[in-house]
């Protein structure tokens, strides 16, 4: 029985009668969805003797509240709350309006952060164009949940629920350990291993240990800017240097560390966000060579380190001999799925340790049927196999996609091929405005969800798209600049 002598304070000081006051509070928790439809009210006899008050009080209080048509009374059997409840009656009790407790702004301050990227648009597109994403269309995504059903279903399932999750899956660390060492060249063991829920969580629990309040941390421009935020929020000091075809000017990033103490540098090695480009060997280089020379950390973001085609890709930064100064972060979402949250920190044990440690209040730990299925996934050969697929239908897509920026966009626009990645950082002829040719494409049926108005550039992902798509979509642009060309023609 719902405990109605609790819901119901009396205040005897009140110059409201009581009966009134009781109509109210029960109104209130019908109204705000606490008593729902149908739910048994005590008789008034019952109700009495909780509240320590005369029945005819409550016989007052139900009249008052079955006028309004909150409760249906049937004689001598039930009272209810009404099936009919009504939207808004006026209440003679009390004229005030009231909200749903969670209808109400909250009173007390809090921290606000600025909103990053553009607003979803509520209308629905045939085509999207997203910032390069894999297509799970051709991901091994049933053999995966089939190890993952399996892997419940078995009697240990119990025992690995009690495990500490905090730093991941053993199964899928000590998997990984071998598997980054056959693909990156990296050297690490289980301890030097986190694993998290994608790699944004890796950026934040580094950021988060890393940077007190003023330390100034090196970033390029333009970046990621999920980054940017959390080395702000954590009280970083943004230093932006330009990022050119070469990638990270290190140049640059040697002045600012002759000028003022830098405490990290983020860099993404491969496949800059949002430009693509690659960091150069020589550049590379050099951002070890000054790492060592002023203390600073890298942390490598290296999302996007397994897909490659013209050629193979260049070693980690954190393969090079560098003191345990980087923390190297990676991602299984742009391999198989973005909503498989699993991605992966490498750093010295005692920086791991304290990251599980403040993962902790986060997360207790992530999905250990999960990342144990993705470790099966990893033993059996199965993600080597995909990846090898996968690079060949993206391949295909991008050099389609190429072809077709080349014959019928290429007086609007401007763009290299990278060297691997999903997708291409597409520069726009300045005289049309980015934001409004997305507007216009959206009325098409194409949505463009990662644009660059500082730079009139977009990510054109190629991944996830057919070929077939991916010429509707460039008709629909080529369609786009016509119209603006013929609209700044009249003006």
């Amino acid at each position: 029985m719902f405990p109605f002598d609790r819901l119901i304070a009396i205040d005897k000081n009140s110059k409201k009668p009581i009966y009134l006051q009781i109509a109210f509070i029960l109104s209130e928790a019908i109204r705000n969805g606490v008593l729902q439809a149908g739910t048994p009210i005590p008789s008034s006899r019952d109700l009495a003797k909780q509240l320590n008050l005369h029945r005819k009080t409550i016989v007052a209080a139900y009249e008052e509240l079955s006028a309004q048509e909150w409760i249906t009374v049937v004689p001598r059997k039930k009272t209810v709350v009404s099936s009919n409840i009504p939207i808004l009656q006026p209440k003679k009790w009390n004229s005030e309006q009231t909200l749903r407790p969670y209808e109400n702004p909250m009173q007390a301050p809090f921290k606000k952060q600025q909103v990053i990227g553009l607003q979803k648009d509520n209308r629905l597109a045939e085509i999207i164009i997203d910032d390069g994403r894999p297509d799970i269309r051709i991901s091994p995504i049933d053999l995966l949940l089939k190890t993952y059903r399996s892997l419940i279903q078995r009697r240990y399932a119990t025992q690995n629920l009690e495990q500490n999750m905090a730093q991941g899956s053993l199964a899928l660390r000590t998997e990984l350990v071998t598997y980054l060492a056959e693909s990156r060249g990296l050297n690490s063991t289980i301890d030097n291993l986190l694993i998290t829920s994608g790699a944004q969580m890796s950026i934040y629990l580094s950021s988060q240990l890393l940077l007190e309040r003023g330390d100034f941390i090196i970033v390029g421009t333009p970046n990621y800017p999920m980054a940017n935020q959390v080395f702000q929020q954590s009280g970083g000091r943004l230093i932006e240097v330009d990022v050119d075809q070469y990638g990270l000017d290190v140049d640059q990033v040697e002045k600012h560390c002759q000028n003022q103490p830098v405490k990290a540098v983020y860099v993404i090695p491969h496949h800059h966000y949002p430009t693509t480009v690659t960091l150069s060997v020589e550049r590379r280089m050099k951002l070890l060579s000054l790492s060592k020379k002023y203390h600073f950390v890298i942390i490598e973001d290296d999302y996007d380190y397994d897909y490659h085609y013209s050629s193979s890709p260049y070693l980690p930064l954190a393969t090079a001999q560098h003191r345990g100064n980087i923390i190297y972060i990676g991602s299984f979402s742009k391999v198989l799925d973005p909503s498989l949250r699993i991605g992966f920190m490498v750093a010295s044990k005692n920086f791991i340790d304290q990251a599980v440690i403040f993962r902790k209040m986060i997360d207790i730990g992530g999905d250990g049927y999960m990342q144990d299925a993705l470790a099966g996934l990893i033993r059996e050969g199965e993600l080597k196999r995909h990846l090898k697929k996968s690079k060949r239908i993206y391949q295909l897509r991008k050099d389609h996609l190429d072809q077709l920026l080349r014959e019928q966009l290429s007086p609007y626009i401007s763009y290299r091929i990278p060297s691997g990645g999903m997708a291409i950082w597409v520069g726009v002829d300045p005289q049309y405005p980015l934001f409004q040719l997305r507007q216009l494409a959206l009325t098409l049926g194409l949505q463009i969800n990662d644009i660059n108005e500082t730079h009139n550039a977009f990510r054109f992902g190629f991944a996830s798209l057919h070929e077939k798509d991916l010429s509707s979509a460039i008709a629909i642009l080529s369609k786009c600049f016509n119209q603006l060309s013929k609209t700044i023609e009249t003006i």
